[in-house]
């Protein structure tokens, strides 16, 4: 999860993260070369005196700054559509997790079980155990296995709402009427929090998500407890 004065993300827990942050680094490097040679050439033309003012009306001049900013689209573009690529590839699912959004809440349901599903509420400030954070626990947290391809299947029954959960690189969108699809895997077990990503009404901010991901043998004994 995210902590205070951080300016990074968060770390990731799926390959798709992984990936996510690798372009935002490549991407990045390349803004602050670009922002470091202009603003060299900001300075020179208020240090130096132009004495080679026929330089501008030159034709390998043109050619270049003309050239060049493609190439440095290129190689954003790039790798842009292969995470885009890798994020839209359905593969045979390990498992099915359907997500309902309410106003002000989610409801899960694993549709390959039989009457497993429930509702999942932020648990209010003050019924939180200590160690709990605030504004960010639920009374059902969603548990699923780790190192399984799981399909979210996502909408919601009233307005808008956003399923986002940072550290595994999920954010899709909960629309009335519509089935959204999205696939997520973790590499590493642990507690992943997110929340409501799109403004749905009063209690936007008060919309959390919590994912525990164990290793397949808990999550076998989770579902004895729950079915």
């Amino acid at each position: 999860m995210a902590c205070p004065v951080q300016l990074g993300f968060q770390d990731a827990a799926s390959p798709i993260m992984e990936e996510l942050m690798y372009f935002h680094d490549h991407t990045l490097m390349i803004v602050f070369l670009i922002s470091s040679l202009v603003l060299y050439i900001i300075s020179l033309m208020l240090t130096t005196e132009l004495t080679h003012t026929n330089t501008m009306d030159a034709q390998e001049v043109e050619t270049v700054w003309t050239i060049l900013p493609a190439v440095i689209l290129i190689l954003i573009a790039l790798p842009s559509l292969r995470i885009l690529y890798m994020m839209d590839e359905i593969t045979t699912p390990s498992l099915t997790l359907k997500t309902m959004g309410h106003q002000w809440y989610w409801s899960y349901e694993y549709t390959d079980y039989e009457n497993l599903c429930f509702d999942s509420y932020m648990t209010p400030s003050s019924d939180l155990k200590p160690g709990e954070l605030r504004l960010l626990e639920v009374d059902n947290r969603v548990v699923l296995p780790t190192e399984m391809s799981i399909r979210m299947l996502i909408s919601s029954e009233d307005v808008l709402h956003s399923w986002t959960v940072p550290s595994l690189g999920v954010k899709t969108d909960a629309i009335p009427g519509r089935l959204n699809q999205a696939t997520l895997m973790t590499s590493r077990p642990g507690i992943y929090y997110g929340q409501c990503s799109e403004i749905c009404g009063a209690n936007h901010s008060f919309m959390p998500i919590v994912l525990e991901l164990v290793p397949l043998k808990h999550f076998e004994e989770w579902l004895l407890t729950m079915l």
